[in-house]
């Protein structure tokens, strides 16, 4: 954006203002009173300034057609160029830096830019070692990613030799950009796509697998089923690559159980036991759909993991998802042996902590088992909540144990 050029300016309604004053990053669609275009046309993912009724400036950011119709990037005046985004991406690094993750052999893989959390909503990036991964969900974002690539370049230089861009299917639908996949800069190896976490090692495909290709905002919580596996027979729902089940092998279970409806996703899980405990490790993956399967478990598990996708994705469809939850969970809490450990998650932005805890709550007494909280989780330091965005904190999980 050149500092002398004409952009388009959101004029909210009177009041609308008030949310941005708390410095909440989105400008709803239904706040703006009229939109005055600047030299050229307006298109979506265009930077547009936001004012008030009596024209004040407020904020900066991505215009963008739908229910949140201006993603904000700064609420001072300041030109969004090369340097702003070098700026950004440089003080995400800094705070996982902080945290102790560039300097950790154990665990090469973090969440570089979390979105709201990192001031940079609709951008997500992943480093997988040396490889750092993209993901748009803005339009916005995606036009910019050539400077983002630019950004992360700097901010890295010879640490990083590869950017991969994922955004095809994170961009909004009706944009129509014909996104393709693809490197914005070098290319990785494909020895490169082994990660470790917390010293376990992780096939990572993140030109054909779901997100960025491994779901790094479980790593604390993998963890935490590694240390209480031991001699306990698990049960991985939803397991996509593995990860849990990994961890539970780690941490000593005695037989592990892998589902997932995808075959892709069960032979990288297989794949990734492999790797790190060979050929006869205790562990089986299975194709099918979880939430059959869980009806006819009796109760052979002791330690059952329930991670499904986001049952909604917004709140129109609240309802239902809650419904999904309740589901799976009456039946593994009514099939797991007695002095079992469930762990549950719900990584929908949608519902709320409270609503989560309901809803295991009214699944608990439908099961008629007596249940005890014993955890409560939720995303790693590299997935900040911007304290002015509290929709940021989407992965909600319990750990109960079930007498």
């Amino acid at each position: 954006m050149s500092k002398h050029s004409s952009i388009a300016v959101v004029h909210l309604r009177r009041g609308k203002e008030e949310s941005l004053r708390r410095y909440h990053p989105w400008v709803f669609s239904g706040a703006i009173e009229h939109i005055e275009e600047g030299d050229n046309p307006l298109a979506e993912g265009d930077i547009v300034d936001v004012v008030t009724k009596q024209g004040e400036f407020i904020a900066r950011g991505h215009y963008q057609i739908g229910s949140i119709a201006v993603r904000v990037l700064t609420f001072d005046k300041e030109c969004i160029d090369q340097q702003w985004w070098n700026k950004r991406v440089i003080t995400a690094r800094r705070l996982r830096e902080s945290l102790g993750m560039l300097s950790d052999a154990s665990t090469t893989c973090y969440r570089l830019i979390h979105g709201e959390g990192d001031l940079l909503p609709g951008l997500v990036v992943d480093i997988y070692e040396q490889t750092a991964v993209v993901q748009c969900h803005s339009v916005g974002m995606y036009r910019s990613r050539q400077s983002i690539a630019e950004a992360i370049h700097t901010a890295y230089g010879d640490d990083i030799v590869a950017i991969y861009d994922k955004s095809s299917q994170t961009l909004p639908f009706k944009a129509d950009l014909g996104a393709i996949d693809g490197y914005l800069w070098g290319r990785a190896a494909e020895r490169d796509n082994i990660v470790l976490e917390n010293g376990l090692k992780f096939k990572v495909n993140w030109e054909e697998g779901q997100k960025t290709g491994f779901f790094i905002d479980q790593r604390v919580n993998r963890d935490l089923v590694r240390q209480y596996s031991r001699g306990r027979k698990v049960l991985n729902t939803f397991c996509y690559t593995g990860g849990f089940s990994v961890a539970a092998l780690a941490g000593g279970a005695r037989e592990v159980v892998s589902i997932d409806l995808s075959e892709r996703a069960v032979k990288l899980a297989d794949e990734n036991v492999r790797i790190n405990f060979g050929d006869d490790a205790p562990h089986s993956a299975i194709a099918c759909n979880a939430v059959e399967y869980l009806k006819d478990i009796d109760d052979s598990y002791d330690l059952i993991i329930l991670d499904p996708p986001a049952f909604a994705k917004h709140h129109k469809v609240l309802g239902n998802a809650l419904q999904g939850y309740k589901k799976i969970n009456v039946r593994a809490l009514q099939k797991i042996r007695p002095g079992g450990i469930l762990f549950t998650f719900s990584c929908s932005q949608a519902v709320s902590r409270d609503l989560f805890r309901t809803t295991i709550f009214t699944s608990a007494a439908i099961a008629g088992r007596k249940v005890r909280i014993i955890g409560q989780l939720t995303q790693p330091a590299d997935h900040p909540v911007n304290i002015y965005h509290p929709e940021g904190e989407y992965l909600k999980g319990l750990v109960v144990y079930v007498e």
